[in-house]
């Protein structure tokens, strides 16, 4: 503990004794029969950027290189990893806890869409309600030898993201961002509370960063040139992955078919991921 200290232990960046105690203790003990090896968080400083498709891009590759693989849908009023996955069917649970559902090729997926007797009925609760149901997710859903579950946290910098970061072990964080000017100041308060929360940067990635012209191959930059490898310097991130502006990619994602889209721009961002097991 520094001299200096003021004991607030949840707005210290500090890695002292203290602090780790500290935040530890508003860990949410998982369920009994669960195992999970790593969690990866993946968020945005506002909305629209592709945080889902990014969060089912990396489940996807990481199932692909043979780990079982989670993905734990945060984002509860605007909830669409399973549309994603082209799932229709609803979790099951016992007096044990409750069961994701397995996606064709073996993911584990939980989000509240699960649970609603119809997927377009709208989640209108109230921001401590959302971030317990959250919490829920975590607790209650019996997540059964998991290498890596991903968290799907809605934009910003709110209540469930604070939730998820004090009561899940957190073990890194993927932001995504998109190729605009404004980018660095959201990329920077995403980065920020990592900070505050000591939860480490595994990346940036990109989405719709530019598009391949079928006719002549040329990348052009629809939204703007990018400027993720200088927002990464800033930041000191040195992992930055690109997602181009595919329409077979968003024709995956309507027909609920993500699981059959390659992407080899994801794989950088995958790789980071990949990492944590061997530290």
């Amino acid at each position: 503990m520094s001299e200096t200290c003021n004991h607030d232990c949840n707005n210290c960046a500090s890695k002292c004794g203290e602090a780790e105690t500290s935040k530890n203790s508003f860990l949410a003990p998982m369920n009994q029969l669960s195992e999970i090896k790593k969690v990866i968080g993946v968020v945005s400083g506002k909305g629209g950027v592709g945080k889902s498709l990014v969060t089912s891009m990396l489940a996807v590759e990481m199932r692909r290189r043979g780990y079982n693989v989670g993905i734990l849908d945060a984002d509860i009023t605007g909830p669409s990893i399973p549309k994603l996955f082209g799932m229709t069917g609803n979790a099951t649970s016992d007096n044990m806890g409750i069961y994701p559902v397995l996606s064709k090729t073996g993911v584990e997926v939980m989000s509240v869409n699960l649970l609603l007797e119809n997927s377009e009925d709208p989640v209108i609760w109230r921001g401590p309600v959302i971030a317990g149901a959250v919490k829920q997710f975590w607790t209650d859903v019996i997540w059964e030898d998991v290498d890596f579950l991903f968290v799907d946290m809605p934009p910003g910098t709110g209540d469930v993201p604070l939730t998820v970061f004090q009561s899940l072990p957190v073990d890194g964080i993927v932001v995504v961002t998109s190729p605009q000017e404004l980018v660095s100041m959201i990329v920077g308060k995403a980065v920020k509370m990592a900070e505050i929360m000591n939860i480490p940067v595994l990346g940036i990635v990109e989405n719709m960063s530019y598009f391949v012209c079928p006719e002549c191959g040329g990348k052009h930059a629809i939204f703007g040139e990018s400027n993720v490898e200088k927002t990464a310097e800033k930041f000191d991130i040195k992992t930055v992955a690109k997602i181009p502006i595919d329409p077979k990619l968003a024709a995956a994602c309507d027909k609920g078919m993500i699981e059959l889209y390659e992407c080899d721009g994801i794989k950088p961002a995958a790789d980071a991921v990949n990492g944590l097991l061997e530290q």
